[in-house]
């Protein structure tokens, strides 16, 4: 089958169809950004770039020949994060680009099959692009999944397409602790070293070491834990400025927030460091203390020998203890195409900066390949 790409980023639309096995003549991604394209001609060397979207009227293609036509639009304009612009936005007007070219596609192979993604937005805009899309189209499907159901990722997208019969994925019942992942660092570069570092100093001041993991540990205060929430937000940055949903620091225990584009500004996912239970760093737990739990440990305590243990804990089966010093860290860029259901090195090549952004403009592979399985199925 041939394929057509828009939007197409760092080609997650490939990795899903390779997942289902499905054999790919042609691949044809339209995509303007230098890295991602980076990303996508090193696993897919044989991917033919088309450039802008904008200048799809000079594709020399055979527009009969295309099978699929996926892609999701530029969002900012469409999401509730944006400023809710709609097509009254420049990138907002790419939705009109993209039924132009889906268009053309099904004028010219009625058996065609497409798939649009954007973000959850308000029921105005939702409506709108329905409607717009029907009108332009024909018969669409639209449906609303959340990433969560298959990864350790709370994120919720509409998806429109002409595939009939697709239903809600099955919970894979994943959380953030499933993707975690030992010995890799969470940066570019190492923080300056300062004066005293010839002589030897103290490797803590630069580099934290928890779990055989090197990170910086960076401080935190805890909050109350909320059990019955999908992301446990469990504490709040100390050491950054800017928005408070920049300063969240999420337990392993729930979902990771959404991936967005993290361009830096300290937007990347944050996951509390959990100290081992053999370690100090933090407050014991007397025999028959009660208080308010704040976050839950890893599987660290199995098959080890502790000494006290609350026997008043709240909300959830975890056991808890208290933190004199927590520390978090941020997700790394291979956690990150983990939570997109990316294989792991994916986007390797690049600064971590740029994977970052690359993944938060992704869609989550395992939900596009579920969908894409009801069009092979049959």
């Amino acid at each position: 089958m041939n394929v057509l790409s828009l939007f197409d980023g760092i080609s997650g639309t490939q990795v899903a169809l390779d997942r289902l096995g499905v054999k790919v003549g042609k691949y044809y991604a339209s995509e303007i950004d230098k890295f991602p394209i980076s990303i996508t001609q090193k696993n897919y060397p044989n991917t033919i770039q088309l450039g802008s979207v904008t200048d799809w009227q000079d594709w020399d293609i055979d527009w009969s020949s295309i099978d699929l036509v996926v892609g999701g639009f530029p969002c900012q304009s469409w999401s509730v994060a944006g400023l809710g612009l709609g097509d009254k936005d420049k990138r907002g007007m790419l939705f009109w680009t993209m039924l132009d070219v889906i268009k053309k596609v099904l004028a010219n192979n009625p058996q065609a099959k497409f798939l649009m993604e954007n973000v959850r937005m308000k029921k105005e805009f939702e409506e709108y692009i329905t409607f717009h899309t029907e009108k332009a189209l024909g018969k669409v499907n639209k449906h609303l999944i959340n990433s969560a159901l298959v990864s350790a990722q709370n994120r919720k997208r509409f998806y429109w397409t002409n595939i009939d019969g697709i239903e809600q994925p099955e919970d894979q019942g994943l959380v953030l602790a499933d993707i975690l992942m030992d010995g890799h660092v969470d940066r570019d570069k190492s923080h300056c070293l300062d004066a005293n570092y010839f002589k030897g100093g103290n490797p803590k001041s630069y580099f934290g070491k928890s779990r055989r993991q090197l990170v910086f540990d960076r401080p935190c205060e805890l909050k109350d834990f909320d059990s019955e929430a999908e992301c446990h937000h469990v504490a709040t940055a100390t050491d950054i400025n800017g928005h408070d949903s920049l300063k969240r620091v999420y337990a392993a225990t729930g979902k990771s927030p959404t991936l967005n584009t993290m361009t830096g500004g300290n937007r990347e996912p944050k996951v509390l460091i959990v100290p081992e239970a053999t370690k100090k760093g933090y407050t014991e737990i007397q025999d028959g203390d009660c208080f308010d739990a704040t976050f839950p440990t890893s599987k660290t305590r199995r098959g080890r020998n502790m000494k006290y243990k609350s026997n008043c804990l709240t909300a959830t089966n975890y056991e808890y203890m208290r933190y004199e010093h927590p520390t978090y860290r941020k997700l790394t860029p291979c956690e990150c195409e983990a939570l997109q259901t990316f294989p792991i090195g994916y986007t390797e090549g690049i600064s971590n900066s740029q994977r970052y952004k690359c993944l938060g403009n992704s869609f989550t592979v395992s939900v596009v390949s579920h969908i894409l399985n009801y069009a092979f199925s049959s």
